[in-house]
């Protein structure tokens, strides 16, 4: 199936939906489902993003920012996670939690709205990860729209291109939490610490990146090719001086790069 073809499926499928609610966090596929939603069912379409310490400060001032220029209802409202002992924690299975309270929340307002489906912005290659939020959402009957037509995250960029959004390229998200080793307990100060760690890592122009929290140590994550750019002299003391106040003592680099799921080569290790 061709990726247009795969378009065309997708606008189907929304279509017989009818009326959506939809978990909305300013990515890249959560934005791109809100906008073929908007153009095919027009203002049968609320967005609703949760915002808690996970989710950084930044990026829900883009998603405010974005359901704007799409046109679409958005509210904002505040998660619970951080009160849900089964998710502060950390267990492998945390993500569930997490995702049962939010899928909850929005039975609740989607009802309010007289809206029958809840959707989210799973894709094909959200399959091939260990994903615990997805048996909360099938627990719940929450739609998956852009898995169902097949589409992965390389056809959703180019999609989002050919739209004109302006996500199309920007680096994939995850909750600030999963930047904390499995069994280690989340807590807001760490949450900060890796929100403004991450912060300096994007001031200084680095476009794929994760801070991971390992206590007195800042695990970095960079794609391989910008590894040079870290060992300029100004970069490199910037970072380390700027990771140091926040409370780290060790800042290192992951020679193995980026990538996703990191945390749980931990748990593929225990099989």
């Amino acid at each position: 199936m061709t990726v247009e073809e795969k378009m065309e499926l997708l606008k189907e499928i929304i279509k017989g939906l009818g009326a959506v609610c939809i978990a909305y966090s300013g990515g890249v596929d959560s934005t791109f489902l809100t906008k073929v939603s908007r153009d095919v069912l027009g203002d049968d379409v609320l967005a609703v993003t949760a915002t808690s310490p996970t989710y950084p400060r930044r990026e829900l001032e883009e998603a405010i920012a974005l359901a704007k220029e799409i046109g679409v209802r958005h509210i904002v409202i505040e998660s619970g996670e951080m009160m849900m002992p089964d998710f502060v924690e950390n267990r492998p299975d945390r993500c569930y939690h997490c995702k049962r309270d939010l899928f909850d929340r929005l039975k609740d307002i989607s009802h309010s709205y007289g809206f029958k489906y809840i959707l989210d912005g799973s894709n094909l290659d959200d399959t091939r990860d260990f994903r615990p939020g997805r048996i909360a959402a099938e627990e719940r009957g929450v739609k998956s729209p852009l898995r169902e037509a097949g589409l992965t995250k390389e056809e959703i960029r180019l999609l989002s291109r050919r739209l004109g959004l302006r996500t199309w390229n920007k680096p994939s998200l995850a909750c600030l939490s999963s930047r904390i080793p499995y069994n280690e307990r989340i807590t807001e100060k760490k949450l900060s610490q890796i929100e403004e760690a991450e912060e300096v890592l994007k001031g200084l122009g680095f476009t794929q990146f994760r801070v991971r929290h390992h206590n007195e140590i800042a695990r970095i994550e960079l794609i391989p090719e910008e590894f040079p750019f870290i060992l300029d002299e100004v970069k490199r003391a910037r970072i380390v001086d700027r990771l140091k106040s926040l409370g780290f003592i060790y800042i290192t680099l992951d020679m193995a790069g980026y990538r996703t799921g990191a945390m749980n080569e931990v748990l593929k290790d225990a099989d």
